[in-house]
């Protein structure tokens, strides 16, 4: 066996599966060392991918030539577009999966993968040389030295995990914890803090009335998260399901919070305060006798359900309890309770934007080890850590995705500026550029950039090619064909909009809210015959990216504007330039957020937290600008 890889990957969740991919893609010989090659990919938590925000970062790791995208749609049990009331720029896919089928499919891959290697084992020392990575040191004593190394460890550095009084050390429930690392780290300088989060108690579905709760169907259409993907949905599509809270489950739960480890003490760190726990929503919201709870299922053929909503870190007859305090659990039979998990960090400001460490030259960070939580944040991460990581072993400039260009780079940017005071997770709100950054037209801002690079192949940029001519087509067809009053009036009345007093252009009666170019092709031959014009297993994918790009046309141009003007201050690099401790000018918070961050660039500075727009004027004074 070889032991001498280009790129090491620690760590096979999420983060680690994409980094490993995509550097083995682009052809480094790449090692991936995991605990269990059954558990590769695990879903943690929620056995489900994308969500707001999250379901566009998903689009844009497929159209980069990830996998999560192809993985969730080939494993997915349920697919819903979320935010669909509101305009599309917030549209945001979601699938539950099944949890066997994706780490079945994760392995399949991975295991098959031109460059890439597996190893079952531990790992607990870094091997180092002039400040630099050189290899690692397993738990058998293995040594295998690389070029560079991905650390994706996820909640298993020193993870302890709480149920009650209960502790139980580990990254995951019956999987040990790791050690040796972070201590490792710290006393080379790297700044180390601790981490919570949680995971509800597992449900057994036969002991659950399905009848007294609200049914939640998926949808059949055709969106997907993979854009190279058109085919039907492989497995048999199932329901989730909605119920709620009552009183007497919150008195039950209120009894066991003196032995909440939240609220006696024993938790310490910080929790995420966008997912909290039950005990945390009774507590915070103490006005409120319910909340809703979402019951998902597993897979296609086993009968465990997540109960969403219900995370805990209660003892287990408290959390029994409260459960058979809703109708219909009163029956409940469970597989294993909910828990709290606490795990050590890196505060991610000691990262470049191409994820490698400041401190240790080709050492990088992706995943929860950064501070994040939720699988997609996870492998986007994992993505441009293995991408960046395959360039620092060959050459070339780092691969970084502008706030303009992605969800990914938002959830990067704001990790190295910003750091976190709690786990972070994406949300559209994070964006300043969300018309930009739809999930309809991830492969239209990244395929071509990560073509240029070697990860999106030759046929992910054809289709590219294709959906963009077949799509320009249509908008071009719109913007000069000519309505006739008396031909269209009698179908605008049928879609129940206004009549025509005059003849207009194709493309005015398209920038109509509540009408769609299908609609108009009922009642235009011309419209019909330019659409079948288009690829027949992609066109409805084609049409709702012209009838986006008519109708918010003027928004994308408004915001294309307002982006290239920040993009000016991307351009004025700083990095290295400038002894802020010398500028008396600039506040003493300016001036030692600045020297921690050491920002690339003034737009980078802009964003750093204490950092005023005078600060940011007197730093362009001194640039000569």
């Amino acid at each position: 066996m070889n032991f001498d890889y280009d790129v090491i990957v620690v760590g096979a969740g999420h983060a680690g599966c994409e980094a490993a991919a995509a550097a083995a893609n682009l052809g480094s010989r790449t090692l991936l060392i995991t605990m269990d090659m059954n558990k590769i990919a695990q879903m943690s938590c929620n056995p489900a991918v994308g969500g707001i925000a999250k379901g566009q970062i998903v689009r844009e790791i497929d159209a980069l030539g990830g996998y999560m995208g192809i993985i969730t749609d080939k494993t997915a049990i349920q697919f819903r577009m979320l935010n669909r009331s509101k305009g599309p720029a917030m549209w945001s896919p979601r699938a539950q999966s099944d949890r066997a089928r994706f780490i079945e499919a994760w392995r399949n891959i991975l295991e098959n993968q031109e460059n890439l290697y597996i190893w079952q084992d531990t790992v607990n020392e870094l091997i180092l040389e002039n400040d630099a990575v050189t290899g690692v040191k397993t738990g058998l004593n293995a040594e295998f030295r690389a070029k560079c190394v991905i650390l994706t460890n996820g909640t298993f550095l020193n993870g302890l995990m709480h149920i009650g009084r209960t502790q139980i050390k580990g990254g995951r429930i019956a999987e040990p914890t790791t050690t040796g690392i972070t201590e490792q780290l710290v006393s080379l300088g790297i700044k180390s803090e601790r981490m919570k989060t949680g995971t509800p108690v597992r449900i057994d579905g036969r002991s659950v009335h399905f009848d007294e709760m609200k049914e939640q169907p998926g949808e059949n259409d055709f969106h997907k998260f993979s854009f190279l993907d058109s085919s039907k949905r492989e497995l048999k599509q199932l329901s989730c399901w909605t119920l709620f809270t009552n009183e007497e489950c919150h008195e039950i739960l209120r009894q066991g919070l003196p032995d909440s480890p939240l609220y006696n003490g024993q938790i310490q760190s910080i929790g995420p305060r966008y997912c909290p726990s039950i005990e945390t929503k009774i507590v915070t919201f103490a006005d409120k006798n319910q909340h809703q709870l979402f019951l998902e299922p597993e897979g296609e053929n086993t009968q465990e359900y997540y109960l969403n909503g219900f995370s805990s870190s209660l003892p287990l007859d408290i959390q029994l309890k409260a459960l058979q305090a809703i109708p219909a659990f009163r029956d409940i039979q469970i597989y294993r309770p909910g828990y709290a998990i606490e795990y050590d960090f890196f505060d991610p400001t000691q990262l470049q934007h191409s994820l490698e460490t400041k401190q240790i030259k080709n050492l990088f960070f992706a995943g929860q080890i950064n501070g994040t939580t939720g699988y997609e944040e996870a492998a986007g991460q994992g993505l441009i850590a293995g991408i960046n990581a395959h360039i620092n072993c060959h050459g070339g400039n780092p691969f970084i995705l502008r706030r303009d260009e992605s969800y990914i780079g938002v959830l990067i940017d704001d990790l190295v500026t910003k750091g976190v005071d709690e786990p972070y997770r994406m949300f559209t709100s994070r964006a300043e550029y969300r018309i930009l950054l739809r999930q309809d037209d991830g492969d239209m801002r990244l395929t071509e950039k990560s073509f240029q690079t070697g990860l999106a192949k030759q046929e992910r940029y054809d289709l590219l090619q294709e959906k963009k001519k077949e799509r320009d087509a249509i908008i071009s067809f719109a913007q000069n064909y000519s309505v006739k009053s008396q031909h269209i009036n009698s179908g605008l009345e049928t879609l129940g909009t206004t009549p025509l007093s005059h003849g207009c252009k194709l493309i005015d009666l398209i920038l109509r809210p509540h009408i769609s170019i299908i609609d108009l092709a009922k009642f235009i031959p011309a419209l019909e015959n330019e659409i079948n014009k288009t690829s027949i297993n992609r066109r409805e994918e084609i049409i709702e990216a012209a009838e986006i790009a008519i109708k918010y046309s003027g928004y994308i141009k408004r915001e294309r504007i307002i982006a290239d003007k920040i993009n000016r201050l991307e351009n004025i690099n700083i990095k290295g330039r400038i002894d802020y401790n010398t500028i008396q000018s600039l506040s003493t918070e300016a001036r030692q957020k600045l020297t921690k961050i050491d920002p690339e660039t003034i737009a980078q500075a802009s964003r750093i937290p204490g950092i005023s727009p005078s600060d940011i004027n007197i730093l362009l004074v001194l640039l000569g600008r």
